[in-house]
């Protein structure tokens, strides 16, 4: 396998900014009742045309940027992308047009809702360490606002919208930035997510019985069981893959979905917080770029010093979960 180096990140939020307290407008709520079981107090979303195109390519841009390359250099697009604003052409194909990637290179999204990061990374590592592609780009963007059902409580009170994106490229110094990593997925537990897409039979056929709503549909209380118990023995495999110890981890860079669920990782692996990196007070759950973008933040706000080592762990719908110790170069955020 040839080695992977982890070359720019980027990340970009929408500048609309809806908080606990506005959302007692839409139903019967408060600030505390929020906080109090989720962490979150506000939330960025699109608004008007804005989409997660839009955030996808403001983030690319930006993780171009960092990385030296230029458009022409990429030979591969990957989206992580479960709530995109349209099915086709692809996010990946409308991005390849929006950044001027002038050549005819593979471009496709790929399905994983919030551990699409961590599942595209396992797949452009592959690309890369088998020589098929040099230098690929990730991005993962969703705009999971415009398909909350904001008249349930239990669901629209986490989700919030943004956008991370990677450039990674064989490396050229022959250090390997991903120590190890890990994807999985249990179809049958996958009712606890659902977003069932709007769809009607043929005129002339018997009709279905029910018909999708394309809103997120959640059992908040088994996810919070299955993430608790998954997770955190899951990402201490991983870091026993590495070859590394939990002590030896610089920081814990978790999929934000609840505070609660942050807490239990960090239990397991004795971190104090200064290694646990969380800002989903600000953004609740931003899907698959809830990691890209609490790493940059946390890099610009001086909480992450670059040239060091960090895990990061994801888990959504499906129900799918995943895990990667990987280097942080200096200079890639």
């Amino acid at each position: 396998m040839k080695p992977l180096k982890i070359a720019g990140i980027g990340y970009c939020v929408p500048e609309t900014v809806i908080t606990n307290d506005d959302l007692t407008k839409l139903y019967e709520t408060s600030d505390e009742w929020i906080y109090s079981r989720t962490g979150i107090k506000e939330r960025r979303v699109v608004s008007g045309n804005e989409t997660a195109i839009d955030l996808g390519y403001n983030a690319a841009q930006k993780a171009l940027n960092k990385s030296g390359f230029k458009p022409e250099d990429i030979d591969c697009i990957i989206s992580a992308a479960s709530a995109p604003p349209q099915l086709y052409p692809t996010l990946s194909c409308t991005l390849q047009t929006k950044l001027g990637i002038p050549n005819q290179v593979p471009a496709f999204d790929l399905t994983a809702a919030c551990t699409g990061l961590i599942y595209a990374l396992q797949v452009a590592r592959g690309f890369i360490g088998a020589g098929i592609y040099k230098t690929i780009l990730i991005v993962a963007a969703d705009n999971n606002s415009k398909i909350t059902n904001w008249e349930d409580r239990g669901t629209s009170i986490l989700f919030g919208d943004g956008a991370g994106a990677m450039v990674v490229t064989e490396s050229d110094d022959g250090v390997d930035d991903i120590l190890s990593i890990d994807i999985s997925a249990d179809g049958s537990i996958g009712q606890m997510i659902q977003t069932n897409m709007p769809s009607q039979c043929c005129p002339l056929v018997e009709q279905a019985d029910e018909v999708g709503t394309g809103k997120i549909i959640m059992n908040g209380k088994d996810v919070y069981k299955f993430a608790v118990s998954t997770v955190p023995a899951y990402v201490e495999k991983c870091i026993e893959k590495s070859g590394m110890k939990s002590e030896d981890i610089d920081y814990l860079i978790p999929h934000q979905a609840n505070q609660r669920i942050i807490e239990s990782i960090q239990n397991r692996l004795k971190y104090t917080d200064d290694k646990v990196i969380s800002n989903i007070k600000y953004y609740g759950n931003t899907s698959a770029a809830s990691i890209p973008i609490a790493l940059v933040e946390g890099v610009e706000q001086g909480k992450i010093k670059l040239g060091s080592t960090a895990v990061l762990c994801g888990f959504g719908a499906g129900m799918t979960w995943g895990a990667a110790v990987i280097r942080l170069r200096k200079g890639i955020c």
